[in-house]
C-alpha cells in the first residue's frame, strides 16, 4: 500500500470527520433508514445488473488496486536485457534453467515457447491474447466501481424524493416534518459520500493499476519477442528503453 494512497484515504475521511463534528452532534448525520435505502438498494441493483461471477471477483480486484505488485519498469528492463544476454552467450535453450528462477508466470510462459523454438507469430499471438484477457478482466472490476459510483446517488435522490413526500403528507403533523426532512437531506449525503469518497477514486486507482500493469506486460511481449529473434543485448535494451519517459531512459555511452 503506497503512501499516496494512505494519505489520500485517511486524509479524506479525516477531514469529512471533522466537518461533521464541527458541525454539532455527528448523530445528526445518522439515519438507519437513509443507509439502508442508499446500500441496500444500491447493492441489490449491481447484484442483478452484474453477473454474479464478477462480483465475487470484487475482493482480488481491491486488493490489486490496494496492494500494487511493486514491479518497476525500470528492473524489467534490466531483468530481459540480462535474459537477452544469457540467450546471446550461451544459446537461447540455456534460458530453461533461467525460468526456474523466475515468479512472473507471464515471463516464464513466453520465455518457455521461445525455447520451444514456437514459431514466432504464434508466440506474440498468445501472449498479446492473455495481455487482452487481462484488460479485459481489469475493465470489468473497474465497472464494478463506477456502478457504486453510479447507483448510490441516484438512490439518494431517490431517498431525497421519499423524504419529501413524506414531509408533504404530514405538512398537519409538526413532529414528521424533521424525520422526513432528514431522510430527504441524508440519502443524498449518503449517495454523495459514497460515490466521491469511495467508489470512484477506486475506479480511477484500479484504471491506473490496469495502465500500469498493461506496459509491464507489453514490455515482457517486447522483451520475449526480441530475444526470440536473437537480438543483440544492447539493441534489446535500446527497444524497451522507449517505454520509458525520456527523463528515466538511460544515457548511452558515446564513447567507442
Amino acid at each position: 500500500m503506497d503512501l499516496g494512497l494512505i494519505f489520500g484515504l485517511i486524509g479524506t475521511w479525516l477531514l469529512l470527520t471533522w466537518a461533521l463534528v464541527s458541525g454539532g452532534d455527528p448523530l445528526y448525520f445518522l439515519n438507519v433508514p437513509s443507509l439502508i435505502l442508499v446500500i441496500g438498494a444500491s447493492t441489490c441493483v449491481i447484484v442483478y445488473s452484474v453477473p454474479i461471477r464478477y462480483i465475487k471477483d470484487i475482493v482480488r480486484v481491491t486488493r490489486k488496486a490496494l496492494f500494487p505488485s511493486g514491479q518497476s519498469v525500470e528492473q524489467l528492463i534490466e531483468d530481459l536485457v540480462s535474459y537477452a544476454e544469457v540467450a546471446r552467450r550461451d544459446g537461447i535453450l540455456s534460458l530453461e534453467n533461467a525460468t526456474k528462477d523466475i515468479d512472473d508466470k507471464f515471463i516464464v510462459n513466453g520465455i518457455q515457447m521461445a525455447v520451444d523454438g514456437t514459431d514466432p507469430e504464434l508466440i506474440e499471438q498468445i501472449m498479446t491474447t492473455e495481455l487482452d484477457n487481462l484488460i479485459e478482466r481489469h475493465d470489468v472490476g473497474k465497472a464494478l466501481y463506477e456502478q457504486i459510483g453510479k447507483y448510490a446517488p441516484a438512490f439518494g435522490m431517490i431517498g431525497t424524493l421519499v423524504g419529501l413526500v413524506v414531509m408533504l403528507a404530514n405538512m398537519d403533523d409538526p413532529s414528521k416534518i424533521g424525520p422526513g426532512m432528514a431522510v430527504a437531506l441524508l440519502t443524498t449525503f449518503y449517495g454523495a459520500l459514497i460515490a466521491n469518497a469511495f467508489a470512484l477514486p477506486m475506479a480511477d486507482r484500479l484504471a491506473r493499476r490496469s495502465s500500469e500493469e498493461v506496459l509491464l506486460k507489453t514490455i515482457v511481449i517486447k522483451g520475449v519477442m526480441a530475444i526470440q529473434s536473437g537480438d543483440n543485448p544492447r539493441i534489446v535494451e535500446q527497444k524497451l528503453r522507449t517505454f520509458l519517459p525520456p527523463s528515466k531512459r538511460k544515457v548511452e555511452s558515446e564513447a567507442a
